[in-house]
């Protein structure tokens, strides 16, 4: 009796004694992270990025896109910091990090890298178990999208993330493979920004067989260019934007949008 009360502690220790118990998330998508890892419970603050969830509503917010409030992020004692490089100035990520806070660095350019970084927070959380979970199940439907989703001669879309000017995704980001696993390619895969810009002609000189906007607003512009003969799609949930377990789902409804089928 007393040895399996040990040994269920020294399991304990093991799988939990390193855990974070005092985390802070600067970003929108890690924060969903946490959630669908069924850790909220452990989120000190936030960084806020529009609306929040129900499950960290309440939370102390550490500051917006861009700029941290560094001494209120101090003053909550973090064990642990995820960041999205991106969300925080290149100052302020020097000033993070001479404060030695423990720090979890998460910028996935690929599905399969998103499903990796879910798996290692769930272990930094100590909820290794159900970070496997979830990211065997996100591994899974991604396998299933490719295998439904596959074309031997992609089709080629311009995805267009605002106007004007325009910008788009290059070839090292999320989204870029997310349209791979959909039987597509990206037209700007071959520029490496994440979010370059690009003009209008470079756009109609690379033909794509369809155009992938956020809104119908954002189409419209290309009704004044009748010789782009491409079908034109709204992108179908918000999600593909925010790498985090439920952008699986959000693929899916853009596999599904481009499908000749539809």
């Amino acid at each position: 009796m007393i040895r399996g009360v040990v040994a269920c502690l020294l399991l304990l220790t093991a799988c939990y004694g390193n855990a974070a118990s005092r985390v802070i998330s600067l970003a929108p998508s890690l924060t969903e992270i946490v959630i669908e890892l069924d850790a909220a419970d452990l989120l000190v603050g936030v960084q806020d990025g529009g609306e929040r969830p129900a499950a960290v509503a309440a939370l102390p917010s550490v500051g917006r896109y861009g700029q941290l409030e560094m001494e209120q992020l101090l003053s909550l004692r973090p064990d642990l910091l995820l960041l999205w490089p991106g969300s925080v100035s290149a100052a302020q990520r020097d000033q993070l990090q001479r404060q030695n806070i423990p720090t979890f660095t998460a910028e996935p350019h690929t599905l399969d890298q998103l499903a990796d970084q879910i798996e290692q927070i769930g272990e930094r959380l100590g909820r290794a178990e159900r970070g496997r979970q979830v990211a065997n199940g996100f591994r899974q439907r991604l396998t299933e999208l490719r295998t439904r989703y596959h074309r031997d001669a992609p089709i080629s879309v311009f995805y267009q993330v605002w106007d004007p000017p325009l910008y788009t995704v290059g070839g090292g980001q999320i989204i870029s493979d997310a349209l791979k696993v959909c039987g597509a390619k990206n037209v700007f895969d071959d520029l490496k920004q994440p979010a370059p810009q690009v003009s209008l002609e470079a756009v109609l000189q690379r033909k794509p067989e369809v155009v992938v906007a956020g809104s119908t607003s954002q189409l419209a512009m290309w009704k004044a260019w009748p010789s782009l003969k491409a079908r034109f799609v709204v992108v179908p949930d918000k999600g593909i934007e925010r790498p985090s377990g439920q952008m699986v789902g959000a693929v899916a409804k853009l596999c599904e949008s481009l499908s000749s089928e539809r």
